[in-house]
């Protein structure tokens, strides 16, 4: 199943969504609907009102309790970089409002130039899990979406902590749906995944290349704290970063970012710089 948050008359609605409508799930948003505890079964049953036509998707979760973000996660890009496989994850954190829909503007904010992309696999989780083995920590995963992690690399390496150059306003598209775990076309290892800007294709990958699956990313984290429904991982980017290139290149206004990850869907945003 595709499950998603869609804008309607000034509010939002999670949606189930089918091949020519979406159907209301009954609650305002995906992660409220991902707190009930049989909500794979609610949204098979669903019979609510339909939409029909063209979406307007807000990001597929709204207010997350928790985005957490891991870096340093792709095999090959880490090997070429001359760097030893990591021993365990590297972790930062985005807040909410840095999340747009997966076809919203993204925005370049007024005191970066040196905004990068980062195409990433994004996992949602579905039931609360504390201290999980692997099993667990699998069975808590809802499902899996496309999530870009552009980053103000100015800011990042203004010091050792990432998180100031991650989580700018506005700027972190996710969606347009999550599609559910028991998928058989998202199963998270052997994806393809890339990201193109303005037409050229700068990053392609398999997510079978992560070092930590996402289940092994799930208890991970449940070691540090209770994971809920509807807090993100994302599970991090391949090579083919612009900061990385010679001459390094970076977002412009009005770039067109295209996030594809297969099975899964695409975020197709263009880049708007802030005006104060």
């Amino acid at each position: 199943m595709k499950l998603a948050t869609i804008r309607v008359d000034g509010t939002t609605r999670a949606v189930r969504v089918d091949e020519n409508k979406a159907v209301d799930l009954g609650e305002s948003d995906l992660v409220a609907f991902l707190r009930h505890g049989d909500w794979a079964a609610r949204a098979a049953d669903a019979a609510g009102d339909a939409y029909e036509g063209a979406l307007d998707y807000a990001p597929v979760v709204v207010s997350p309790e928790k985005v957490v973000c891991v870096g340093l996660n792709y095999r090959t890009h880490i090997l070429e970089m001359g760097r030893e496989l990591p021993s365990h994850p590297t972790l930062f954190n985005k807040y909410a409002r840095a999340l747009v829909g997966a076809y919203d503007d993204v925005t370049l904010p007024a005191s970066s130039t040196q905004m990068d992309w980062e195409a990433e696999l994004g996992v949602v989780i579905g039931a609360e899990v504390r201290h999980a083995d692997p099993e667990r920590a699998r069975a808590a995963i809802a499902g899996y979406t496309v999530l870009n992690d552009v980053t103000a690399r100015d800011w990042q390496y203004r010091t050792t902590q990432w998180d100031q150059g991650k989580t700018f306003e506005a700027t972190t598209p996710i969606g347009p749906w999550l599609v559910t775990a028991d998928d058989p076309a998202v199963a998270p290892q052997g994806l393809s995944l890339s990201c193109e800007v303005d037409g050229d294709t700068v990053q392609k990958a398999d997510t079978g290349d992560l070092v930590f699956d996402p289940a092994t990313l799930v208890a991970y984290l449940s070691e540090i704290i209770m994971l809920v429904p509807g807090d993100v991982i994302a599970t991090g980017t391949p090579g083919g970063v612009g900061h990385a290139r010679k001459p390094a290149r970076y977002l412009q206004d009005g770039s067109l970012l295209v996030t594809r990850i297969e099975g899964i869907g695409e975020c197709r945003n263009t880049c708007r710089r802030e005006t104060r």
